[in-house]
């Protein structure tokens, strides 16, 4: 059971990606990333009162205020790295957020195991060889690094995300994440009038944009519940396999294609995820 919902969650978070990414192809990221947001946080509000989360102890705030701003810049800046760069090497980068926690962990005192290095080395061999000849050439006459820092900066965020959710499920996880998503969804409406970008999509746009919110609420619950029936190392190999998930729809949707270096890379910066995982 503990494998079959990690899986599950790996692709709902690929698929919620991939559909993220294609939308903020036509529509701005902001947009994007917040109107999803409302769509998740109805899920994680409607849980978090079934469970009578709401009465919880109120230290899990300062966490999800942390989590809202690492997660609204993260977000933002991954759909803008996906709809601008090659969403087979963006998704794998981003991943390589596992690494913050990491680091966090080394200064709080853990000792990464000989695994969790060879992983970060095989990731970062793996980031060099996907991303270099994105960064040899040009697109439309903006340099095609842009994506690959954007992408950068979404690990970093995402990383932060990982280690507020950590210590704010300490206190409370639903109510963690719905003090994130609520935050960040008014950090996006704020940077969205300074930068008088529309909130409004079409009605084409509903369906996809239910299945980005909703899906990452589901990958969210799923994970929690197969940490709760499996061992935690297996379940987070598992569920990181969701960069994988992103690539095999951008193939087969957008006929995305990478040269033979390219393909190495990602399977060796996936390879690298799984190991840090682990």
């Amino acid at each position: 059971m503990a494998v079959l919902l990690a899986l599950l969650s790996s692709a709902m978070w690929g698929t919620s990606d991939f559909c993220g990414g294609t939308l903020t192809r036509r529509r701005p990221a902001v947009t994007v990333a917040a109107v999803s947001e409302l769509v998740g946080l109805a899920g994680i509000l409607v849980a978090a009162i079934a469970a009578g989360a709401l009465s919880a102890s109120p230290g899990y705030v300062g966490w999800g205020l942390l989590g809202a701003v690492a997660g609204t810049v993260g977000i933002v800046a991954f759909y803008e790295a996906l709809a601008t760069g090659t969403m087979g090497i963006i998704a794998p980068i981003a991943a390589m957020g596992v690494v913050v926690p990491v680091a966090v962990g080394l200064a709080g005192g853990d000792r990464p195991s000989a695994l969790q290095v060879a992983g970060i080395a095989v990731a970062i061999v793996g980031i060099v060889l996907a991303s270099g000849p994105e960064l040899r050439r040009d697109v439309d006459g903006l340099s095609a690094a842009r994506p690959l820092w954007l992408a950068g900066l979404a690990a970093v965020g995402f990383g932060v995300v990982f280690v507020a959710l950590a210590h704010g499920a300490k206190h409370n996880t639903l109510m963690t994440l719905v003090v994130m998503r609520a935050v960040a969804i008014v950090l996006m409406v704020a940077i969205a009038l300074v930068t008088s970008t529309s909130l409004r999509v079409g009605a084409g746009d509903a369906p996809m944009l239910v299945v980005v919110g909703a899906f990452d609420v589901g990958a969210n619950v799923t994970f929690a519940y197969a940490t709760r029936h499996g061992l935690l190392a297996v379940v987070s190999v598992l569920s990181s396999l969701y960069p994988a998930v992103t690539v095999v729809l951008a193939r087969a949707v957008h006929t995305e294609r990478l040269a033979r270096l390219q393909l190495a890379g990602v399977i060796a910066a996936l390879g690298g995820v799984v190991l840090i995982a682990s």
